[in-house]
């Protein structure tokens, strides 16, 4: 059975045109990676400018903090 986070990652990239690579460079020029940032501001920032669902958000904020973003 495939892991549902690595669809979410998966279906992000086939509707954004963007990896979790670039989704994390987009926050970055936008200063939303910062020490302290809660979780619900990135979540409406990814709303906002890449119309994610909050299931799919919260699949990038998981990576972000995987990969120590977050």
């Amino acid at each position: 059975m495939a892991d549902p986070y690595l669809s979410y990652l998966a279906n992000i990239t086939a509707q954004t045109g963007k990896t979790p690579e670039q989704i994390a460079a987009m926050l970055d020029d936008a200063e939303m990676l910062h020490e302290g940032v809660k979780t619900g501001v990135v979540v409406a920032w990814l709303n906002v400018h890449l119309g994610l669902g909050r299931g799919h958000a919260m699949a990038i904020v998981k990576w972000l903090k995987e990969h120590g973003r977050m």
